[in-house]
């Protein structure tokens, strides 16, 4: 599966269908189509085309109707085909739609969902047997209509490599900002969320449905917080610390975390890290133990096995795919 060249843009395609949620199609164009000035490259990375059943498209609740798309076939150019969601997820998507969708994974195609999308996928046969996410309040329904899928009802999205799955709208921009990192490394992804004006990376393990209760007082937004921490990831924090610096137990601040980001202290603290760790890699640092210390990671045996199981990569691996100009192997 292409990442795509200088010379030839990754081509994504996106199929819509009756009904067809327009956010979600939005949100793969505004990640994978529009030009991106700020990351300082001659060519796009990323080229998208939508295609449809049919020469006129009426999207959800008939808001607006697409017309002149390009058919089917479309997805045959695809490296990866995303299929966004519809709120009818429980009536079937059209024979053509679906084998469109089978074809195209049996090419090698990457296929990705986005909400209810991964109705679509199951409908096609292609998550029997493996992880999927949709929607929290569709996964009863998902459950009775697809008893071979192994629904994590709870998580923002899944990535089984060659298939992808977001659990909801929103959870879609995390999903295309990890497919970001994972293409083209950590910093160039931070550009684009930057741009975006969206958390550069929330863990696909993290809780879909977080609560956000108004406060009654003061603003308990974390905010001033996980910026203060972004600043010092090099120094030994620890949740104890955290909770001082917000002024507030350790108990109360891992019930913000777990209300307003969907994961504890720990781990975003740990996430942070990595991220971190996998700047200094792509900006050329070479020493291993230097990328631990600035990062925060601590010793070079806790970033490898941190940085594996985030990225499925060894830092000497990692460098070789996202470093300036590869490289040879990092040293301790």
């Amino acid at each position: 599966m292409s990442q795509g060249s200088s010379q030839h843009p990754h081509q994504v395609v996106v199929i819509v269908d009756e009904g067809t949620n327009p956010f979600e199609v939005g949100v793969a164009t505004e990640l994978f189509g529009l030009p991106r000035p700020e990351l300082g490259l001659p060519r796009p990375l990323y080229e998208v085309t939508v295609c449809a059943p049919g020469p006129e498209i009426r999207m959800n609740h008939g808001f607006f109707t697409l017309t002149g798309l390009p058919g089917l076939d479309t997805a045959a150019e695809a490296d990866t085909l995303i299929v966004p969601g519809r709120p009818d997820n429980v009536v079937p998507r059209g024979p053509d739609v679906l084998d469109a969708i089978r074809r195209a994974h049996a090419r090698g195609t990457r296929v990705m969902s986005f909400c209810t999308g991964t109705f679509a996928l199951a409908e096609a046969g292609l998550l029997d047997g493996r992880r999927a996410a949709t929607h929290w309040r569709w996964a009863d329904s998902f459950r009775r209509l697809h008893p071979k899928v192994l629904l994590e009802p709870d998580v923002l999205f899944i990535d089984e490599g060659d298939i992808l799955t977001a659990a909801g709208s929103a959870a879609a921009l995390d999903l295309g900002l990890h497919v970001w990192r994972r293409d083209h490394g950590a910093e160039i992804a931070n550009h684009v969320s930057r741009r975006l004006v969206f958390a550069a990376h929330r863990d696909g393990g993290q809780r879909q449905f977080v609560e956000r209760p108004v406060p009654d007082v003061r603003d308990e937004s974390l905010a001033p917080l996980l910026a203060w921490a972004q600043e010092r990831l090099g120094e030994p924090l620890t949740v104890v610390e955290l909770a001082a610096r917000a002024g507030v137990s350790p108990a109360t601040l891992h019930r913000r975390f777990r209300a307003q980001l969907g994961t504890t202290p720990l781990a975003w603290l740990t996430g942070e890290r990595v991220a971190l760790a996998c700047r200094l890699i792509e900006r050329g640092e070479e020493r291993l133990d230097v990328v631990a210390d600035r990062s925060g990671l601590g010793t070079a045996a806790n970033l490898r096995a941190r940085l594996r199981r985030a990225t499925g990569l060894s830092p000497s691996a990692y460098r070789r795919r996202f470093g300036a100009g590869g490289g040879e192997a990092l040293v301790s």
